[in-house]
């Protein structure tokens, strides 16, 4: 069997943690924040991790599973 290629955008979008979860960025910080409040904006900017329910489709894009 070949091996599977890890998808390009996702490796450079998610990150593993030391016990196994997966870090993202918060969607919604990257243009039009003009509208949005500086408290919106502030939470933003903090790293959260990736729910159980997609978890799984994202180690798969990862090659990891």
């Amino acid at each position: 069997m070949p091996k599977i290629k890890t998808n390009s955008g996702a490796k450079k979008r998610f990150a593993l943690t030391g016990s196994g979860k997966i870090k993202r960025k918060h969607a919604f910080k990257s243009h039009i924040l003009t509208k949005k409040t500086k408290k919106q904006k502030r939470n933003l900017t903090h790293f959260t991790t990736v729910a159980k329910c997609d978890r799984d489709s994202v180690l798969s894009l990862l090659a990891l599973k």
